[in-house]
Parts: C-alpha cells; structure tokens; sequence
C-alpha cells in the first residue's frame, strides 16, 4: 500500500474508487457505505462532473451530498481517454477527488476470476493472465494519478474492510493504534505490506514429532511442546517487550494501523502460536491486537 497524502483529514468530500478488475473494489464500498459515503458504483465517465455539483455548496444553502464515492473501471468505454479530462472539469468546481487505486498480484487476480468465473474485461480470447497483463499496462496513467494504492493481493473481505475504515472514517487522530499480527509460512512468500517481521524458525519445530505434525499451532498438545521450551519462552517474552516499547512511538507518530509478520517455515505451528501468544501479551498491556493465520489450514 503507498500514500502520496500526509493526513487523512486533508480527504476531500470526494472519492473515487478505480483500479484492476476483480482487486477488490466492489468489497471497498461496502465498507465506504458502512462509513456513511453515498456511493455510486460504474458511474458514466461523462456524468462526474455533473454529479459533482451535489457536492458544491452554495451561498444560501449545504451541498446536496456530504461524501460520495464513485466507482469507475475500464468496463466504462470512456474511461481511459477521457479520465483526465473529467477531473479537470471537477478542478474547475473546485473539486479534487481523491483517487484511491485497488491492484492485486497476477497469481490472486487469475485466482479470483477462476473463482467466480467471470469473463474479464480486457479478454480478447488470449487467455486470462494475457488480459490480466493488458489491462494493467493499459491502466498505468491512471495508476499514476492515484493518492493511495491499495493491494489487496493478501487482504480478506474482513481486513481489507478494516483497512478502510481506519483511512476514511476521519477519526483517526487520537484513535488506538490497530495492531495486526499475521502468522505465515515462508514456504509461502511472505506477506505483503508487513510493517515489522519476525522470523521464529529458530524455535524447536513440532512438525517432527509424528503425533503433532498434523495438529495446528493453536492445539493445546502443541502449546505444551513449545512452552516447555526455554527459548520459545524467552523468544516471545522478548519480542513482547520488544513491541511493548515501539508501538507507543508509532503511535505517537499518528500511525493507525501497524502489520506484524511472525513466520516460520510452513505457517502451521511456531509462528501461529508465537502470533497468539503476542496478541495476548499485547492485550494485557491495552493494545487493540488482532491475530490472523494465513497458512494455517495449509
């Protein structure tokens, strides 16, 4: 995720949601919608300034619509030649939307749409990561006009909707800083847009013991292995006071939101349960933590 603008509260009543097919833009209102935006998805290109005087206050009386967000991709035919050009119009108003761009990995995008099995946009009967590819080529003037990126690649509906809210709900000035911690595999690839990462595959492993090999991190059995072990211990009780003294500094530095990765080899046993043991820690002490295991089930 990359942000051109400092402050949240610099937003303007106005934004505009655009970016790939199938990264997440349709989950993105739901939780604008959540937030109190009058949102209009698939817009006419040709209609945005024309919708954006509702947003315009006159002398004598408030703007028909407080905040809005207007979802445009590339199955509108003007988008691309005439997207430019419309913003200048809103400029004009005195508008200037901020432009939030949702992109994912070719490997996730090629995912979901087998998923759904929905035809992509940009296919031209040459394949789906052929249109995935051709549609992000075509889509990089835009991308440049973006204020903030978004990848979605390894976002859930849940976390991606938490994402929002943390940037748009304009309460984040004083707000409790939003830890996540995410436990994963190596094996794997590591997650994206981790803020701090740990790597526990120092820690003796359960996966070599036949009788917890195919237990998760979070079943007791497995608890008990690596609790009994003194370095597993002191590995979490120091990566503990470790967070214990920067989360305050992010925090006062006007941070909302912070990503902790704790990996290990496969993501099934010492991360998941290191990540547990952190976000109880880090409970105690009043921090608002949330643990989630991405490869859990793998």
């Amino acid at each position: 995720m990359a942000s051109r603008r400092k402050h949240d509260s610099d937003l303007p009543p106005l934004i505009i949601i655009t970016g790939l097919s199938g990264s997440g833009m349709s989950s993105a209102t739901d939780a604008f919608e959540d937030l109190g935006y009058f949102c209009v998805d698939n817009l006419p290109l040709t209609m945005v300034s024309t919708f954006g005087r509702l947003l315009v206050s006159n002398e004598d009386k408030a703007p028909a619509i407080e905040k809005a967000v207007l979802v445009i991709n590339i199955r509108e035919r003007h988008f691309l030649a005439e997207f430019s050009s419309e913003l200048k119009k809103l400029a004009k108003k005195k508008l200037v939307p901020f432009i939030v761009f949702f992109e994912a990995s070719d490997e996730v995008l090629q995912r979901r749409f087998s998923e759904t099995r929905r035809p992509h946009p940009a296919d031209a009967a040459k394949g789906l990561l052929t249109a995935i590819r051709a549609e992000k080529r075509a889509l990089t003037d835009v991308r440049r006009m973006a204020d903030l990126i978004i990848d979605t690649s390894d976002h859930t509906v849940h976390t991606l909707r938490r994402l929002i809210v943390q940037k748009f709900s304009g309460s984040g000035e004083g707000k409790a800083l939003q830890v996540e911690v995410i436990s994963f595999g190596h094996k794997y690839g590591n997650p994206r847009s981790v803020d701090i990462m740990f790597d526990v595959r120092h820690l003796p492993n359960p996966y070599f013991d036949k009788e917890l090999k195919n237990l998760p991190g979070d079943d007791p059995r497995v608890i008990a292995f690596l609790d009994k072990e003194p370095e597993v211990q002191e590995t979490v009780a120091r990566l503990t006071s470790l967070l214990e003294y920067l989360l305050p500094l992010y925090q006062r530095e006007g941070k909302s939101y912070l990503t902790i990765g704790v990996g290990c080899t496969g993501g099934r046993h010492r991360s998941v349960m290191v990540t547990n043991s952190l976000q109880r820690a880090l409970k105690k002490d009043g921090f608002d933590v949330t643990a989630v295991h991405r490869d859990i089930q793998k």
